[in-house]
C-alpha cells in the first residue's frame, strides 16, 4: 500500500501547473489521458494518480502502459473507492489522503510472478469484485508475462480480461520441428554457388547491384532498406490471393489433398497456385546476419500480445505498437507433418480443438508424382509459436502469408511468414485470410463456422456462431463428416 498523503494546497497548485505542462508537451501523458477519457474519467482525477505512479516507478512507463493502462485505471478507481469510504469524516482532508492499492513494484510482481511448475511467467490475479462508475466490475484475470519462455528476442505477453477461458496448453517453439516421418533434407552441400551470394560482404542491400539471392524476385530485393516488404511485391502477392485464376497453376495427377483414405482413390485436383517466393540469404552467403535480405530468419521484432477476444473468436493476437505496411510480424511455426500423418492425427483426435493446418504446396509444380506421405504441412496444435493465435478474417484481413526460401533450394519445404497489408494501429487485432471456400463440402479440411465480422464475410449465411477462427476442432476427412455440424469453440 502506498499513500498519497501530504498533498497541501501549495503542492496542489504546483501539481496543476505541472499537469498543464505535461498534457501540452508529453505525448505519453496524452495517450494515458486518451484512455481514461474513454472511461469518462476526468483529467483532474487521472493526473494526481498518474504522477504518483510515475514517481514510484522512477519515471518508467512500462507497467503503467501494460494492457492498455490497466494499472493506471485500477489505481484511479481505488482512489475513488477510498474517497467514498472517507465521506462523512470531519477532518476535511477528503481528496488529499489518496491511496493507490497497487504500486508499480507490486504490479511488477503481480504480472511477472514465476510459475515454478511450468517455467513460464504466469500469474492469475484475483481481486475482490468492486463496482465503480456504476458498471465497472473487476474480474479475475489471467496473465503470462512471456508465452515464449525467453525463446524469442522479444517478450510476448498473454492477457485475459474476460476471465472465461483457461490458458491454452501447448509447447512454444520458435522454429519448425519434424514430428516423425516428414522428409526434410537441409545440408550445405545441396546449396550450389548459383543459390547463394558467397562473394557478398556486410549488407547485400547496400551493394551497387542485387546479389544472386534476389534472382527469385526478378533481380530486385523484396525488402526495403528499412526492412519492410516492398509495396509492389506485396500488392502482387495480394492479387494472386484475390484473383488466383488469373495466375498459373499446377495440377497433380494424383493430388494428396484429394485422396480418399478409405478407398485409396484420388479425386480431381483443383490446382495449386505457383506463388511468388522470397529467397533470403543464408549460411553459405558472405553477408552478415544484419543483412537487409535476412528479415524472417532474424525472428520476431514487433511488440505483440495474445489476448482473449470479446467477439466470440476466443484467443487472438494484437499489436502493441503502430506498424507500417509491409512489416514482418512472425512465422507460422509448428510441427512438420506429412499429409498422411495429419490425417491420422485428425482421426485420432476428432473432438479436440485444433489450429488450422497449413499445407506447403506453394511450389508443387517442381515436384513429380508427389506421394501422400511426401506432401508436407505445418500443424501448430501441440507445438507452435504465437502465430497459432492469429484469427481468420475474410477478404479484408490486415496480414498476408508469404512463402520464404531460406535453407532448402528445392522448395519441398519452406517457411510461411506474415506481413502487414496496410498500416496497423496499436491494439488492433492481427488477422489473416485462410482463403477458405466455406461452400466446398468435398474438401478434406472441413471449414469452420466463421465469425470474423467482416462485411465481406464468405460465410455470412451462418448466423450466431460462437466459433473460433484459428483454434478449431480437429478435422477429419470430409467423407467421415457427412451430416455432422462443426461447432467451434
Amino acid at each position: 500500500m502506498i499513500s498519497l498523503s501530504g498533498l497541501t494546497s501549495s503542492v496542489e497548485s504546483d501539481l496543476d501547473m505541472q499537469q498543464a505542462m505535461l498534457t501540452n508537451k508529453d505525448e505519453k501523458v496524452l495517450k494515458a489521458l486518451e484512455r481514461t477519457r474513454q472511461l469518462d474519467i476526468p483529467d483532474e482525477k487521472t493526473m494526481p494518480v498518474l504522477m504518483k505512479l510515475l514517481e514510484e516507478a522512477g519515471g518508467n512507463w512500462s507497467y503503467i502502459k501494460l494492457d492498455n493502462y490497466t494499472a493506471l485505471v485500477d489505481a484511479i478507481y481505488s482512489v475513488e473507492d477510498e474517497n467514498k469510504q472517507s465521506e462523512g469524516s470531519s477532518n476535511g482532508n477528503r481528496g488529499k489522503n489518496l491511496k493507490v492499492i497497487d504500486s508499480p513494484a507490486t504490479l511488477k510482481k503481480t504480472y511477472e510472478t514465476r510459475s515454478a511448475s511450468s517455467g513460464s511467467s504466469i500469474q492469475v490475479v484475483q481481486k475482490q469484485p468492486q463496482l465503480s462508475n456504476g458498471d465497472r466490475k473487476r474480474k479475475y484475470k489471467s496473465r503470462i508475462a512471456d508465452i515464449t519462455k525467453g525463446s524469442e528476442s522479444v517478450k510476448i505477453p498473454l492477457v485475459d480480461d474476460v476471465g472465461s477461458e483457461a490458458v491454452p496448453k501447448f509447447t512454444y517453439i520458435p522454429h519448425n520441428i519434424v514430428y516423425q516421418s516428414a522428409y526434410l533434407h537441409v545440408s550445405l552441400a545441396r546449396i550450389s554457388d548459383e543459390d547463394c551470394c558467397a562473394n557478398c560482404k556486410g549488407n547485400c542491400l547496400s551493394a551497387d547491384f542485387p546479389c544472386t539471392c534476389a534472382r527469385e524476385t526478378s533481380g530486385e530485393y523484396a525488402y526495403t532498406k528499412e526492412g519492410l516488404l516492398k509495396e509492389k511485391f506485396l500488392d502482387t502477392c495480394l492479387k494472386m490471393k484475390k484473383e488466383p485464376d488469373s495466375f498459373p497453376k499446377v495440377y497433380c495427377k494424383d493430388c494428396p489433398l484429394e485422396r480418399d483414405h478409405d478407398k485409396g482413390t484420388y479425386g480431381k485436383c483443383d490446382g495449386h497456385l505457383i506463388r511468388k517466393f522470397i529467397k533470403e540469404c543464408w549460411r553459405k552467403c558472405g553477408c552478415d546476419m544484419q543483412c537487409g535480405n535476412r528479415v524472417v530468419q532474424r525472428g520476431i521484432r514487433c511488440q505483440l500480445q495474445v489476448y482473449f477476444t470479446q467477439e466470440g473468436k476466443g484467443w487472438g493476437l494484437r499489436t502493441l505498437q503502430d506498424l507500417p505496411k509491409g512489416t514482418f510480424i512472425c512465422e507460422y511455426i509448428g510441427e512438420i507433418l506429412t499429409n498422411t500423418e495429419l490425417y491420422d492425427r485428425n482421426v485420432r483426435s476428432s473432438s479436440e480443438r485444433h489450429t488450422y493446418p497449413v499445407t506447403l504446396d506453394a511450389d508443387w509444380g517442381s515436384e513429380k508424382d508427389l506421394k501422400d506421405e511426401e506432401a508436407l504441412c505445418l500443424d501448430a496444435t501441440i507445438c507452435g509459436n504465437v502465430a497459432r493465435f492469429i484469427n481468420h478474417r475474410c477478404e479484408d484481413a490486415n496480414m498476408i502469408d508469404i512463402p520464404i526460401e531460406i535453407e532448402t533450394p528445392d522448395r519441398h519445404y519452406y517457411h510461411i511468414a506474415f506481413f502487414t497489408l496496410r498500416d496497423v494501429k496499436a491494439m488492433d487485432e492481427l488477422t489473416w485470410d485462410y482463403m477458405i471456400d466455406f461452400n466446398d463440402k468435398s474438401h478434406p479440411v472441413k471449414a469452420f463456422r466463421c465469425c470474423c465480422g467482416s462485411e465481406s464475410c464468405r460465410d455470412r449465411k451462418i448466423k450466431g456462431s460462437q466459433g473460433k477462427s484459428i483454434e478449431r476442432r480437429k478435422i477429419v476427412s470430409a467423407k467421415k463428416q457427412q451430416g455432422e455440424k462443426e461447432c467451434l469453440r
